[in-house]
């Protein structure tokens, strides 16, 4: 029984050694050089009649979100280009028409006048409908033009009420474009649909939706919303994979961006020189409804259809994003060293089994996000199946010698012991 419980132990220690080896992260992506463009950032304030309503912090929500306004143009980086547009502002009949085209923007995206965009935020009063969709498509169109990175920040109180025009889908048309654009949303209300819609807005773009129910709390999101704007941030290249191996883009280390359908297949091309390692990861969002169990595929496989490696994983909707990745180090070749290496072309199959009800829209796909990286690889590394572990076979094995050896060694001192014990 001792002896049992000893190489228990021994296997255990093993066993934690191989998860720790086979648990180490696969590396970002090789770091892009911060773009030099300004960053813009557009406020969306809903100015829509519910604003009124006094119920934080014993003021309206207008006076909250004047005051925590004022306090975010106070703190403006000075390289960012801001700008604020409005919904709801000027409207205030029934024409449902009329009311759901009632956005405007009220300071152009720019270089910051603080007296003016304060002025320019003071003369607003709770008015009329809640135009989140038409808002936010005219929104993304200010910010248009250049490289930098945008971001919007909408400030609302309720649901859109101007459907069939959905500001979820509108999200996802703007995500569509490929532009590295960020929707976050701050909501003054903790109602479920509302949290529901503005959540499904911010995760359509990869942004954050944030509750907020006091003014100091508005402020301050709204702030490190700004500020992270000015962050330097490696800004993805949009993309758009293949049905096959041969017409595949050639891709280059870096983050991309595509769209994959429910259950499709997407290619792309990298070159591999002797000597590098590819290293791939795939993230794919599941910004819509989708059934449970469902799983992503990341293969690589030569131009002639033989795999090399994959790596692949699988959830039951408890995510909203599932990711995998792989590792394939390309050997170094025995050719004269005057002459140039041959690349290797690899190309990468993407796959996916997600799937909805009926109802649910396919078009536009699931948003598919790509890291590529080409580094030095291993010296002579010659097998792509011992990932993770690279050529650390051999210390793996002195491990488990080492823990059996131990665990019989203890055991048998154990068993000399109670018999020595049992003698005296």
């Amino acid at each position: 029984m001792i002896i049992r419980k000893r190489l228990t132990a021994g296997v255990c220690i093993v066993l934690a050694t191989l998860t720790a080896g086979l648990g180490t992260a696969l590396p970002a992506a090789a770091d892009e050089p911060p773009s030099s463009a300004s960053p813009k950032v557009e406020l969306v304030l809903d100015v829509s009649g519910s604003m009124r309503t006094r119920d934080i912090d014993g003021k309206s929500r207008m006076t909250a979100a004047k005051q925590a306004f004022n306090d975010v143009l106070d703190s403006v980086p000075e390289q960012v280009q801001l700008g604020i547009r409005t919904l709801g502002a000027d409207y205030p009949g029934d024409d449902r028409k009329v009311g759901c085209k009632d956005t405007r923007q009220l300071y152009p995206v720019g270089p910051l006048d603080r007296t003016e965009a304060k002025t320019a935020v003071a003369t607003l009063a709770p008015t009329g409908w809640t135009p989140i969709g038409p808002a936010l498509l005219g929104a993304a169109d200010d910010l248009e033009g250049g490289e930098s990175t945008r971001r919007i920040v909408l400030i609302t109180d309720g649901e859109d009420t101007c459907g069939p025009l959905d500001p979820c889908e509108v999200a996802r048309d703007i995500a569509a474009r490929g532009v590295h654009l960020v929707i976050d949303t701050l909501g003054l209300v903790p109602n479920t649909k509302i949290r529901q819609q503005l959540t499904c807005i911010a995760e359509a773009t990869g942004g954050t939706y944030t509750a907020v129910q006091h003014t100091e709390e508005l402020s301050d999101r709204v702030k490190q919303l700004v500020d992270r704007a000015a962050e330097p941030v490696i800004t993805p290249v949009a993309t758009e994979g293949a049905d096959s191996c041969s017409a595949a883009p050639r891709l280059k280390a870096g983050l991309y961006t595509d769209r994959e359908k429910f259950g499709q297949h997407r290619w792309y091309r990298v070159d591999v020189l002797p000597g590098q390692e590819l290293r791939a990861s795939v993230s794919v969002a599941a910004d819509r409804a989708v059934n449970n169990d469902y799983g992503v595929l990341l293969r690589a496989v030569t131009k002639h259809g033989r795999e090399i490696v994959r790596g692949s994983e699988s959830g039951t909707g408890r995510t909203d994003v599932i990711s995998s990745g792989l590792r394939y180090p390309k050997p170094e070749q025995d050719d004269n060293e005057n002459e140039k290496p041959a690349a290797e072309a690899v190309c990468l199959q993407l796959s996916n089994s997600f799937s909805a009800a009926a109802s649910v829209k396919t078009s536009p796909g699931l948003p598919v996000e790509l890291t590529v990286d080409l580094v030095d690889g291993p010296d002579n590394a010659a097998d792509p199946a011992a990932f993770g572990l690279g050529r650390g076979w051999w210390l793996l094995g002195v491990l488990v010698l080492t823990g059996l050896v131990a665990g019989l060694l203890t055991g048998w001192i154990s068993r000399w012991r109670v018999a020595v014990w049992r003698t005296n």
